[in-house]
């Protein structure tokens, strides 16, 4: 049976390169379903997904990690959020639907690549990528390259049914260093989309690194899940404040109702819940 809904990841046990793979499938599923995407968006929101998974198992961290693109293109805005326990959501917000082809660059038009992480035990951290090359691959690639000073290589794939991801990354620097990072960076880089979308984790370790000593990790679960709930849509509304909801809910006929763009799932207020968030 084909390994799915899993990360995992793996160590050159005699060289300074770490790296991980991640599979979607059903959990692909449920995060595309609340959104309307044409085949384009679909692989951008997919393999979105799969980046922000394969970042946020770089660092130790109790939160989630959201990578967020945005640009004046017809691309508007593209998400993609996990958490430490491996849950995903994603969303898509265009300007014009018709107009969401070509490369993500190309989708984007103007725009920047924002990565956040909000940890429960640190200050919320924030990182600006600049948008570079033709995909979100490339870009990341650049931002390690630039910020954090490590070389890094990411391939990203998705189709109808399934998201993929590998992720190489050179560790402090050691003898030799150089030379074992561009031969590893070499060999992955003959791997085709059919064989990341189509072969096991293991299957792929052999198919790129069989002459090397790679020592492989339990698989780590993934699923879709959204956070979404009553209590943080309070907290929402009660930053609108009081007089522009009781205008709200006047023009919506008594009932404040709000969609989850995560999950499509409706929380609704009425007049004598709104009145509640400020009675105290």
């Amino acid at each position: 049976m084909k390994e799915q809904d899993c990360l995992r990841r793996f160590l050159f046990e005699e060289i300074a390169v770490r790296g991980e793979w991640v599979r979607l499938h059903d959990s692909w599923q449920k995060a595309k379903q609340h959104q309307a995407l044409t085949p384009a968006l679909q692989t951008q929101l997919g393999q979105a997904l799969t980046a922000v998974l394969l970042l946020s198992a770089t660092i130790k961290f109790e939160g989630s990690m959201i990578l967020q693109a945005q640009g004046d293109g017809a691309l508007r805005t593209l998400v993609a959020q996990a958490s430490h326990d491996r849950k995903i959501r994603g969303l898509v917000r265009t300007n014009d639907t018709a107009g969401c082809t070509g490369t993500l660059m190309q989708m984007l038009g103007q725009g920047r690549l924002v990565l956040t992480v909000e940890s429960k035990n640190a200050a919320p951290y924030q990182g600006i990528v600049a948008l570079a090359g033709d995909c979100l691959a490339h870009t990341l690639g650049a931002y390690f390259q630039q910020s954090e000073q490590l070389k890094t290589q990411l391939w990203l794939f998705a189709n109808e049914t399934d998201a993929v991801g590998l992720f190489l990354q050179e560790l402090p620097a050691q003898v030799d260093y150089q030379a074992d990072w561009e031969r590893v960076a070499a060999l992955a880089s003959t791997i085709t989309e059919a064989e990341l979308l189509n072969l096991d984790c293991e299957e792929v370790l052999y198919r790129l690194f069989n002459e090397e000593k790679v020592r492989i990790y339990p698989a780590e679960a993934v699923e879709f899940s959204c956070h979404c709930s009553n209590e943080k849509i309070s907290r929402t509304l009660y930053a609108m404040g009081e007089a522009d909801l009781k205008a709200l809910l006047l023009e919506q006929e008594g009932i404040i109702d709000v969609g989850c763009e995560f999950c499509a799932a409706h929380y609704q207020f009425d007049e004598k819940q709104i009145n509640a968030l400020f009675s105290n």
